[in-house]
């Protein structure tokens, strides 16, 4: 499979590795992340037209509405992968409420906003397609200070099994992948040396993952190698 992609949060971190090398693959990457000055650096970078890059948050519905539809209509839209992601590293008596909604808002609210709105155009051509969400360890595992942000990527993963079953018998696949530790631009904001220090006691590694390593798998999930 290969077309059009969309890729939420594709100005930095894992959503801009991951649009590098789905480039580098044949597929026609298109960006969605919240600064237009990011985004004309990651489409330079990658060597995209600016137009390839959507100034948005994932929580405006009629935003993404918009965009999904512009660029379904410019070529055939045939994936998306969410990235787009905030976190706090806080205890769950010390997180406020303002945070804990808006990191739900980011994380599994806008992962259910793009992928509806890229569902519900596949559904109407009688396509197939295929989302990828890029969720977290922290959703399957109790890790401290992430009562927010876990609890955002643990519905990230249960939307995903909704989703794939809902969407399958229309040939419409929908995975996750569920990083630990990566070196992303909002790891190095929110980890603490302490919780760096945490991370390469129990990875077995003894390192953070880099993006690139994440976008393999997604690149694979994406391919007609990942077809069943």
């Amino acid at each position: 499979m290969s077309g059009a992609v969309i890729v939420t949060g594709g100005a930095s971190g894992i959503g801009l590795e991951t649009a590098r090398l789905l480039k580098e693959r044949g597929w026609k990457p298109y960006l969605l992340d919240l600064k237009r000055a990011a985004l004309d650096d990651a489409c330079g970078g990658l060597g995209l037209p600016p137009e390839r890059g959507f100034a948005l948050s994932v929580t405006d519905e009629d935003a993404v509405e918009r965009a999904v539809t512009e660029i379904a209509g410019r070529e055939r839209l045939a994936a998306v992968v969410n990235c787009a992601g905030i976190g706090i590293d806080s205890p769950a008596v010390e997180t406020s409420v303002e945070d804990f909604r808006r990191i739900v808002d980011v994380n599994l609210t806008g992962t259910f906003i793009v992928s509806r709105a890229a569902a519900r155009i596949w559904l109407a051509g009688g396509q197939g397609g295929s989302i990828v969400n890029i969720t977290s360890i922290s959703g399957l595992t109790g890790n401290k200070g992430r009562s927010a942000y876990g609890s955002s990527k643990g519905g990230q993963n249960l939307l995903t099994l909704v989703m794939a079953n809902e969407l399958g018998p229309s040939g419409i696949r929908v995975n996750a992948v569920a990083p630990g530790p990566i070196d992303t631009p909002l790891a190095r904001a929110v980890h603490t040396d302490d919780v760096r220090r945490q991370w390469h006691e129990r990875v077995p590694l003894r390192r953070y993952g880099q993006p690139d390593e994440i976008a393999t798998a997604v690149a694979f999930l994406l391919s007609d190698d990942a077809a069943y």
